[in-house]
């Protein structure tokens, strides 16, 4: 696609946004793998029309609001690079306009308040607890809010677990065969601490010594997705001082906080501490991707035979393209029989903040997915995210299909 941008002046992102449109040859082949244009059938809500619109506004022909309808209703689940011919960087596209267009928007009252109490609570693990908490009882409420806050409390558990802070330091067992640093989350720390724990002890069983920083923060994911790139920015120098650099790698357990470290490339191109933002976000492999790497000691049979589906998520299929090392840590499991589900490549509508900001659309689409998870007669599901898992588990509600991440059901093998 030829563009008439001006090229003149443009900053590291805005080079990568004209790399991205011009490299788009409109063949459609993305058109059946985005979520909004199979639910919505609209042009401009496909990837192919996004770009159209995103070109214009460069281009001064559209300006930012008029293109915003259709831009906010984007995921960001990358399925379209996945499908791409061409080699489209869509998520570096979408990454780096959403920050170009930020600035220049406005958005209503509500829109602001959600969005703001977004911000200031899921990326501080003290803050967001007391803000669950405070949700729970309010929860009564939903019915009556306004989407903007009512989407929020409908995706909170009926019960918090308590709070598990996690040591500095964990041991390996037996011969040390590696040393990682671990990147604890923020939403993950409130919702389910148990999928740390179980990360921590799979990692010791392997032989891994494995150090939490305790200064450590937000990734900046959610920031980043949102078009606060200045806070992202913050957030990823924080852990450049926070993380060890005599590490042999940093760990992940969440797709959404792995996939926005990659991004560090493209969120500090124009920084001065380009470099190192660079490197750390290098550093940072899936928990899944490092055990297969190392090598993972063979673990025991689960107590009871198990159909298990397994559900790829966005930020680890398609930002990462990480899809098999999951599927072999569980095929590693005797008893369990793994199943595919129908139109897996589709994002379950989670998304980082999108359910909560988009909850027609993103109820519709995790209405689709547990349908499709229901169908293959699995007894339990296993994905590689928190909002996912949580996506689905509240639309599994009743189903009697338990929820677990990946390596939780390597956790129940090892200690069987």
């Amino acid at each position: 696609m030829q563009h008439n941008i001006p090229l003149e002046g443009l900053d590291g992102q805005g080079r990568a946004m004209a790399k991205a449109i011009e490299s788009c040859v409109h063949c459609g082949f993305c058109l059946p793998v985005c979520p909004t244009y199979k639910v919505l059938g609209e042009e401009m809500d496909s990837p192919r029309g996004r770009i159209i619109l995103m070109k214009s506004v460069l281009e001064g022909a559209l300006t930012v609001e008029e293109a915003a309808t259709y831009i906010d209703r984007c995921l960001g689940c990358q399925g379209c690079v996945t499908a791409c011919p061409s080699g489209v960087p869509y998520g570096d596209l979408i990454t780096a306009y959403r920050g170009y267009a930020e600035a220049q928007r406005s958005r209503p009252a509500l829109k602001t308040l959600q969005r703001t109490l977004v911000q200031q609570t899921l990326p501080y693990v003290g803050r967001f607890r007391a803000a669950a908490t405070l949700g729970r009882l309010a929860r009564p409420m939903q019915g009556i809010l306004p989407d903007e806050l009512g989407s929020m409390l409908g995706l909170l558990p009926e019960t918090l677990p308590a709070a598990a802070p996690l040591p500095e330091l964990i041991s390996a067992q037996g011969v040390r065969r590696a040393r990682v640093a671990f990147l604890a989350g923020c939403v993950q720390q409130v919702l389910a601490p148990e999928i740390n724990a179980a990360t921590l002890r799979v990692l010791a069983r392997n032989g891994v010594e494995v150090v939490i920083p305790r200064d450590q923060g937000c990734c900046g994911a959610l920031s980043m997705h949102t078009g606060n790139l200045d806070r992202a920015r913050a957030f990823a120098r924080h852990n450049m001082a926070a993380f060890p650099s005599d590490v042999d790698a940093i760990v992940t357990n969440a797709a959404g906080c792995g996939s926005g470290m990659h991004e560090y490339g493209l969120l500090f191109c124009d920084e001065e501490d380009a470099e190192a933002a660079t490197a750390l976000g290098a550093s940072a492999v899936d928990i899944s991707v490092f055990l297969m790497q190392l090598g993972p000691v063979q673990p025991g049979p689960l107590p009871a035979p198990l159909k298990l589906a397994y559900h790829d998520a966005c930020h680890l299929a398609h930002a990462q393209k990480v899809t098999d090392p999951p599927r072999r840590l569980l095929r590693m499991i005797s008893n369990v029989t793994l199943l595919e589900i129908p139109d897996g490549e589709i994002c379950c509508g989670s998304a980082g903040t999108y359910n909560l900001e988009h909850p027609e659309i993103g109820g519709e689409l995790g209405r689709r997915k547990a349908q499709n998870i229901i169908s293959t007669g699995a007894g339990a599901v296993a994905a590689g995210n928190i909002g996912c898992m949580v996506q689905i588990r509240t639309h599994l509600k009743d189903a009697g299909v338990r929820v677990y991440h990946t390596i939780e059901v390597l956790d129940m093998a090892y200690s069987s």
